[in-house]
């Protein structure tokens, strides 16, 4: 007979030491993805929370002609949970596949095929893409933000490159993301969406909640924009961290500096409080800046190297897994997580 197990010490949250974090990121596309590439390697019990804005591509069409969420930030994430074995790999390049033809399926990808699919079968998003992740073996669960397709609007100044002292409003994330001139402010169409209520579930039992990196304006500020997942960030019991990009993106934040994208953050959601502000140390040329600007937001810097060194615009998994790693250790827990 074996002996009864001894109870750990709880964490603050009232959980045994030694569990795994409860982990909800959020974000969408590349960013989103390589969050989730390095979250699945510290804890198995990750969910991820993505946008539903996008409108170009592949998304964008079936959207179109279907009146369907945008499936393709969802693939992404899904692609991004499957393990690194035969199994994970291959589902992972098959979902990821683009059909190239003269026809209607040129730049179709099989898995947002497959996404809309089930969503038509069983008529629930969630509990298609549960489906979809049973069967690539996803290393944790995707929801999406919203279960109403969104459009994304942009105050931009300087759009009109004959007219650089203007604020036009432009519509739709694929324009916002390579938009000339200065975005001012993102909202979404409708105004108040409805959250998926799995997603505000999530977020109120975390541990931590990861934000970023990602494309600033239009796959991170939006789940601020949703009041439900608002309200869910402002009052978890979850410590947060915002992962800086390492570089600014060409058109939608040109010209940032790290402290900007936490300047433009707070001013989108500003009873939103962060406790760490994580950034690749290279990216920073000025660190007492960016951690004037975390102060702002109640959250500490940690500095870290988690640039692939193939690109330092690309964030390295395993480095970056790490960094998420050593930030739940040591930012008010109590003893290690496994």
């Amino acid at each position: 007979m074996k002996p009864t197990p001894r109870l750990g010490r709880l964490n603050r949250l009232g959980r045994k030491r030694g569990a795994q974090p409860k982990v909800v990121a959020l974000g969408g596309g590349m960013g989103l993805s390589a969050s989730l590439a390095a979250l699945r390697r510290i804890t198995g019990d990750l969910t991820a929370v993505v946008t539903v804005a996008d409108d170009g591509g592949s998304s964008g069409r079936l959207r179109d002609e279907l009146g369907v969420l945008p499936p393709g930030d969802l693939r992404k994430a899904l692609a991004a949970l499957c393990g690194d074995d035969d199994w994970g790999q291959t589902w992972s390049r098959v979902i990821q596949h683009r059909f190239e033809s003269q026809g209607d399926l040129h730049d179709h990808a099989v898995g947002n095929l497959l996404i809309v699919a089930l969503w038509e079968q069983l008529g629930d998003h969630v509990q298609a893409l549960d489906l979809v992740g049973k069967l690539l073996g996803a290393h944790g669960r995707v929801l999406p933000m919203s279960a109403v397709p969104l459009e994304l609007q942009a105050l931009v100044k300087g759009h009109d490159p004959e007219h650089p002292g203007n604020v036009d409003l432009v519509r739709g994330q694929a324009t916002v993301a390579l938009t000339p001139g200065e975005v001012q402010s993102v909202h979404l169409v409708p105004h108040d969406p409805p959250a998926v209520p799995e997603a505000v579930a999530a977020v109120l039992d975390a541990d931590w909640v990861v934000l970023g990196p990602g494309s600033w304006f239009s796959s991170v500020i939006p789940h601020l924009l949703v009041p439900e997942l608002l309200d869910a960030l402002v009052e978890t019991k979850a410590r947060k961290v915002l992962s800086l990009n390492l570089a600014p993106q060409p058109g939608e934040t040109d010209g940032f500096s790290p402290q900007r994208h936490l300047e433009v953050l707070a001013r989108h959601a500003p009873k939103l409080a962060l406790d760490v502000v994580l950034a690749d140390l290279a990216a920073v040329p000025d660190p007492d800046s960016l951690t004037h600007a975390a102060k702002g937001l109640g959250a500490e810097v940690e500095l870290a190297p988690v640039a692939s060194q193939e690109s330092s615009a690309k964030h390295d998994p395993v480095l970056l897994a790490a960094a998420y790693d050593r930030i739940f250790r040591m930012h008010g827990r109590i003893g290690p997580w496994r």
